[in-house]
């Protein structure tokens, strides 16, 4: 009753209640002037109110109601309006009403706190914004009210009968602040506010606001490119990369913000949108910049370097998919002219009516200010937008059908027949469609696209223009016929009779140079090259490529190949990268828009990895890059040359993880050779296992409780990951590593899949185990090398690689053959050239072949086959000898080849057949299979054992 008397000026004990609320409320009335000394008092005032009103909200109704019947929120207004220690009062004021629009749940709740107008008077209050917090926290306060705008709560913030829009109008204002979150936070309000289904709501925003927002942004965005076209021109040396990538993030978050307006389909914002971003920006800064070499008749400021123009073009084509939009730049590049930059141009490419005339496209500065524009366009009874009151124009329709013409500016002449509709045979309307003209004529833009994927020195301008191509192809918004118009295939072209011969040579030629030594195409360009090439030429796993051009793609495959032989070494590490550079480009698929939007790209192509530039982003430094690319470019080649016959691949990977043995599996241990260990691992725990070495594994076997010879799998690695240690202390004990196979971009040590020590019973068994596993290890990588020599197409005696490749290719290994011939003939030499890698080492330093595998690294199982068979060799050649010196001197031919008949007895024939059999068993070439285990049958190839189809429960094949 004490308490009651005097006001409830006692703080009460339970802080959540209604009588606490009472008590705050009587601090407020005490202190309704803000001051020095009772700052911190209203401060902690303020807060705890926030606090009662969210438990209110979920316990008790009654303390909203004392809320709205004190008018708390006029105490607020008040404390914002005194200058004393206004902004310390006004930080936590923000603070609290975020806190409280963030966590009130109760619909009632949310409206009391909306109810008279207090809400959008802070809205409005002139805060002072040079302090950073109270920026922060008034930005972060209008983005938590637009989370509560829908169709009921809409009506709180925009008032219809005083045009006022307050929420709306305050935050787009902020639309270019220094601060990236607040520029964000603005784009998420204006994103909230378009979503709320209001007629009247979203008519106030177009007539009012776009045309002055818009422009404003469009203004915004092209100094965002200006800024990104002076770092590129400034930075060759990469050193202001940071910058380069923060000015390319900003201008990406515009455009998915203008995708997210577009998307929502409000027709009326769209029409205006586009308006601005065709005649404001694509057409004056984009279209113009990127083919202004082609139209020197015409001279525009600003203007950005081409490169960043086509990279600008890639990003828009990458990202919006609105039809109109998409679908008339597409067009302007395709069959636009020179009147695109006309007034003419403007009012044909407009997407929406004007009552004025249409200006002619520039990037300029808006009139005024947003601020200005929008208070005169409020007080304003007319907005200077699109009028409601004039008829609409179908605008999908329309952009449809503008867009299958040829030029919008030109009647299309009559064309002659479609030969699809023509009386003939199918190979006639091939024939025919084939020859359909192409011409590059009255279309600059097009040809200046087409122009920049013409290789010289690097591929700078090419990959963008690659990604361009591409881009169109992909981007759902515009129609296949206006890509068919000029025989480009989209993704969404269901049969496909013809393809721009011009453009697919133009890709062939620019992959032929990506397969040179000391190439300057880097391997992102080939692979989206690759990728756009498949879509153009193949559909349904057919090719419509015609013989000519395909015999262009197999000579560069054939390119890849050459270089990547030159690479080929017997030393471990060639083959780790091999399989590492085939595990990474399998990884996961190509994504262009990650990959396009690296602002490095933009930059001139550097061989440096201290740029920190992705390998594939730049080109290769030293012999191990150099090795890296020219692996990556064989299986870029092998694959785009199996697709364009409708082949799979058969022979990559090397080694398939699923057809071996795996954790878990049963097997026939029956007549296998067991080493009984105890594996003891790191943290101290102790197994007992039996030790298998098969021909590619290493197998940890339990014995099967069910079943007596056979066991169940508890690990398995592969024998050329494994790395084994003796003891010097222990005798009987080994430490085994085996390492997981991981790709060569990989950042860190990976960890191994088995890192133990294996203890034997004595070290007569502990020695047998060491040298099963390193002879295991040593023919398992010996198995793939001669693999991945058969796929590089190696002859059965080939040498070791120079350190340093020559600078060979097919064509000037072709124009050497005739000279090398002559010279042996010179010099006497009887060594044939059966083969272009011959020329190529025997130009390296060493002069002559050395044999890749020395008689330690024969192919295991069948090493007195080849002894037999060199015996037999070795004869042959003294029989041959002596009958040599026995025959005439023969003639010369043209080629300088001294052509002689051998004498030969039935006898040596059928020799020679035996020993040409025996030699097709033993030779790598002949088949992918090495080692013939001791568990498999006489007629049982080493091929059939390591069927990848075979069941993984059998037996296992000792090494």
């Amino acid at each position: 009753m004490l308490r009651k008397a005097f006001g409830g000026l006692w703080r009460p004990k339970n802080p959540h209640s209604l009588d606490h609320l009472k008590y705050l409320h009587s601090v407020l009335s005490k202190n309704q002037t803000v001051n020095e000394s009772n700052k911190s008092l209203l401060v902690e005032t303020i807060r705890s109110i926030a606090e009662i009103l969210i438990w209110g909200d979920q316990n008790d109704s009654s303390v909203f109601d004392f809320f709205l019947e004190r008018n708390m929120h006029s105490f607020f207004l008040k404390f914002m309006d005194q200058k004393t220690g206004n902004n310390y009062v006004c930080v936590q004021l923000l603070q609290t009403l975020n806190i409280l629009f963030e966590n009130i749940r109760n619909e009632t709740s949310i409206y009391y706190l909306l109810s008279n107008n207090h809400v959008n008077s802070i809205i409005i209050h002139k805060f002072d914004f040079s302090d950073e917090e109270v920026m922060a926290y008034y930005i972060s306060f209008l983005k938590t009210l637009s989370f509560r705008l829908n169709q009921h709560t809409i009506h709180f913030f925009y008032n219809e009968h005083t045009n006022d829009f307050p929420l709306y109008t305050e935050a787009i204002k902020f639309f270019n602040h220094s601060e990236s979150m607040v520029r964000i936070a603005v784009r998420t309000l204006s994103l909230n506010v378009y979503r709320v289904k209001d007629e009247r709501m979203l008519k106030f925003v177009t007539d009012k606001t776009a045309a002055p927002y818009f422009s404003n942004l469009v203004w915004f965005i092209g100094n965002h490119i200006l800024e990104i076209d002076d770092c590129v021109r400034n930075d060759a040396d990469h050193k202001s990369m940071n910058k380069l990538r923060d000015v390319v993030a900003e201008h990406l978050d515009h455009l998915h913000y203008i995708n997210d307006i577009l998307s929502l389909n409000i027709a009326s914002l769209n029409r205006v949108l586009s308006d601005h971003l065709l005649n404001r920006l694509f057409i004056p800064l984009y279209i113009y910049s990127f083919a202004r070499n082609s139209i020197p008749t015409e001279d525009m400021k600003p203007y950005v370097s081409p490169v960043v123009a086509l990279f600008l073009l890639c990003q828009v084509f990458l990202i919006i998919t609105h039809v109109p939009l998409v679908r008339l730049l597409a067009w302007i590049i395709i069959a636009g002219d020179m009147e695109v930059f006309t007034e003419r141009g403007a009012t044909l490419y407009a997407t929406s009516p004007r009552r004025k005339g249409m200006v002619k496209p520039s990037f300029m500065a808006p009139p005024e200010p947003l601020d200005k524009l929008l208070a005169k366009n409020i007080l304003s009874a007319d907005s200077d937008s699109d009028s409601d009151s004039e008829p609409e124009l179908p605008v999908s329709s329309s952009v449809s059908e503008l867009t299958k013409l040829p030029s919008p500016f030109h009647v299309p002449e009559i064309a002659s027949p479609d030969p699809s509709l023509l009386s003939i045979t199918d190979e006639e309307k091939q024939l025919l469609l084939s020859e359909a003209s192409f011409s590059l004529e009255n279309r600059p833009f097009l040809s200046a696209l087409f122009s920049a994927l013409d290789y010289s020195d690097n591929d700078y301008f090419q990959l963008f223009s690659l990604c361009l191509i591409y881009a169109m192809q992909v981007n759902t918004g515009i129609n296949k016929e206006l890509l068919e118009s000029i025989q480009i295939p989209s993704k969404n072209s269901q049969e496909l009779h013809f393809y721009n011969k011009t453009l697919v040579e133009k890709m062939i030629q620019l992959a032929s140079a990506g397969c040179q030594y000391d190439s300057k195409v880097r391997l992102v360009t080939l692979e989206i090259l690759i990728t756009s090439l498949q879509m153009i030429l193949i559909r349904d796993d057919k090719s419509i490529l015609m013989d000519e051009h395909f015999a262009e793609v197999e000579g560069a495959r054939e390119e890849s190949t050459l270089i990547l032989r030159n690479f080929y070494k017997s030393e471990e590490i060639f083959l780790d990268m091999f399989e590492d550079e085939f595990r990474e480009m399998n990884k996961k698929p190509l994504n262009f828009e990650f990959i396009m939007s690296d602002a490095s790209l933009l930059l001139p192509p550097t061989g440096t990895p201290l740029t920190g530039i992705d390998f594939r982003k730049r080109l290769p430094c030293g012999e191990v890059e150099k090795t890296r690319k020219a692996i990556r470019t064989f299986f870029l080649l092998r694959k785009l040359s199996l697709s364009l016959q409708g082949l799979k691949e058969t022979s990559l990977p090397l080694s398939n993880p699923d057809s071996f043995v795996q954790a878990g599996d049963v097997l026939d241990l029956n007549n296998s050779d067991l080493l009984a260990v105890t594996v003891v691992s790191k943290d101290g725990t102790r197994q007992r296992r039996f030790l298998v070495v098969d021909l590619m594994q290493l197998i940890l076997i339990e014995p099967d409780g069910h079943r007596l010879g056979w066991g169940v799998a508890k690990f398995s690695g592969f024998l050329q990951d494994l790395e084994v240690t003796s003891d010097k202390d222990d005798s009987r004990c080994l430490y085994v590593t085996v390492h997981k196979p991981s790709s060569g971009n990989s950042k860190g040590t990976p960890t191994p899949l088995l890192s133990a020590a294996f203890t034997f019973d004595d070290h007569i068994r502990c020695m047998a185990a060491k040298q099963r596993l390193t002879k295991g290890r040593t023919k398992a990588r010996q198995r793939k090398m001669h693999l991945i020599a058969k796929l590089l197409e190696l002859p059965t005696t080939v040498g070791t690689a120079c350190p340093s490749p020559p600078h060979h290719t097919l064509s000037s290994l072709r124009q050497g053959v005739k000279t090398a011939r002559r010279a042996r003939m010179v010099s006497g030499s009887n060594t044939p050239a059966t083969s272009p890698c011959h020329s190529v080492d025997t130009g390296g330093p060493s002069g002559s072949y050395k044999p890749l595998f020395n008689p330690t690294l024969r192919v295991p199982g069948a090493a007195n086959i080849v002894r037999e068979n060199d015996e037999v060799r070795v004869s042959q050649r003294r029989s041959r000898e002596r009958s040599l010196s026995r025959t005439a001197t023969p003639d010369l031919d043209l080629e300088g080849i001294r052509m002689e008949s051998i004498p030969r007895t039935q006898e040596t024939q059928q020799k020679e057949k035996e020993t040409q059999e025996v030699q097709e068993e033993t030779s790598f070439e002949a088949g992918t299979a090495w080692y013939i285990g001791e568990g498999t049958d006489e007629g049982q190839t080493e091929e059939s054992s390591l069927d990848p189809d075979s069941p993984r429960i059998g037996a296992v094949h000792d090494v």
